[in-house]
């Protein structure tokens, strides 16, 4: 049974270039439709605008509260429970605006792969 659960490991956690920190919980051969990522976004910080090539991203807020942007969307404000849709190519930013740190689940289909990261400035958004 082993094989078949995945662990949450807080020694697994690094920083990511985004302007959070990650533990990839599942993101292997043996899953090939989703992978799930636990990020934490320190008190007052902000995550990188940014977009995926290809790929299908939800955050599933487990902890604390944000302003997130999403496209051509305002700000809207999550707190724990909330999820947030974010298509393939849709340019996109988080900020924790709360007292502690902001933890959510960032669930991929198809599995996040560093190749389809982008960085972005806010003047070169993508259509």
């Amino acid at each position: 049974m082993g094989r078949h659960i995945k662990h949450c490991r807080s020694e697994r956690e690094y920083y990511f270039k985004e302007g959070c920190h990650i533990i990839e919980i599942s993101n292997s051969p043996d899953d090939e439709i989703i992978s799930i990522a636990r990020a934490r976004v320190e008190a007052g910080g902000t995550t990188r605008w940014h977009w995926l090539d290809g790929t299908f991203e939800r955050y599933f807020i487990t902890s604390g509260r944000a302003m997130v942007e999403v496209g051509v969307e305002p700000p809207a404000p999550v707190t724990v429970g909330d999820v947030v849709l974010i298509p393939p190519r849709t340019w996109q930013r988080i900020h924790n605006s709360g007292k502690y740190d902001l933890e959510f689940l960032a669930i991929c289909s198809p599995p996040f792969n560093y190749e389809n990261y982008h960085d972005i400035e806010e003047s070169c958004i993508p259509d």
